[in-house]
């Protein structure tokens, strides 16, 4: 993924009004691993960041100690520690109140991912249960793991970056199987064929949020696909069609948007590639029964929950604004 890393140092252009900061993984060199591991502490101020933001890259914190509230997306999740949470690019995620957070912070890019590309599907599956509680097992051995992946990045031996996302990946692999009670739970990958490959392309496409990739003839265009073949393919892989994720996408995008800033229902409308505001309101009725008006006077985050940090000599900053 282009433009998810950056050098320390790099000149941040403040996000034209209305527009929420997006932070970029910081690493030393042009080339250097996007991957950072480290405590609260030693990732920076931004790792307890109190005002809405987006990441171009994942989180997967471990939440030792602490009070307060974590916000991600519409969802909150009051602080009850020990947890595990996971944070995908692109979504919206703030702490408030915190006070003593404490515990492991781990940011990759997909980039990371290339020697178990299956882990971006998995990741995506937390969408629906990204904020965990952990029992003691299950919170001993996870902490058990970090400290390998921690010690196995300070030392930098060789060989380290394979063992990296060897570890990286058991840590993806284990926050899968722990329980969710009432919540989805993460699905597995939909394999290496054709349809899932386009499938998994037409997910990422959507998970950009670029306006000028929510229709179904633009995703199949980009893919390389007929819109006939990119129905089937995602219908095979999700029962679901792709006009019906990309209407999820562009409703999720606007509630994210009317509950974390102060654009204009004009300006909501224009960002989730709608030009006229009245066809955007009758739209976002029909999704939510709700007003776009009505959904901001009582729709705050409320529900879930969500967590976010980073820095480490090498961490995130705003990306300029376009």
């Amino acid at each position: 993924m282009r433009g998810t890393t950056v050098l320390p140092g790099t000149p941040c252009t403040a996000p034209a009004e209305g527009v929420l900061p997006m932070h970029r993984l910081e690493v030393p060199m042009p080339n250097a691993l996007p991957f950072a591991i480290g405590s609260f502490d030693t990732i920076g101020p931004m790792s307890r960041a109190a005002f809405p933001h987006r990441h171009t890259f994942y989180e997967i914190v471990h939440v030792t100690a602490g009070t307060g509230t974590h916000v991600l997306d519409l969802a909150r999740w009051e602080l009850r520690p020990p947890h595990l949470c996971v944070i995908a690019p692109g979504q919206v995620h703030h702490w408030e109140g915190a006070e003593g957070l404490d515990g492991t912070v781990v940011l990759f890019t997909e980039d990371f991912l290339l020697d178990h590309p299956g882990d971006r599907d998995v990741l995506r599956g937390f969408a629906g249960r990204p904020w965990l509680t952990l029992d003691r097992p299950d919170h001993e051995r996870t902490g058990r793991l970090l400290a390998d992946l921690q010690e196995e990045y300070r030392r930098g031996a060789d060989g380290f970056e394979s063992v990296l996302r060897a570890l990286l990946h058991i840590l993806v692999v284990r926050a899968a199987r722990l329980p969710a009670p009432g919540a989805a739970t993460a699905q597995a990958p939909p394999g290496t064929t054709r349809p899932g490959a386009v499938a998994e392309a037409f997910a990422r496409l959507l998970a950009r949020t670029d306006p000028d990739l929510w229709s179904v003839r633009a995703c199949a265009a980009h893919i390389g696909v007929t819109t006939g073949y990119l129905t089937e393919a995602v219908k095979a892989a999700t029962g679901r069609t792709p006009g019906q994720l990309v209407r999820e996408a562009r409703t999720h995008e606007a509630k994210r948007l009317l509950a974390h800033t102060e654009l204009t229902v004009r300006q909501v409308a224009a960002r989730v590639g709608m030009a006229d505001p009245a066809y955007f309101c009758r739209f976002f009725r029909r999704e939510t029964g709700l007003s776009p008006g009505t959904f901001r006077r009582g729709g705050e985050a409320h529900g879930d929950g969500i967590h976010h940090d980073h820095r480490i000599e090498s961490i995130a900053r705003p990306e300029p604004a376009a």
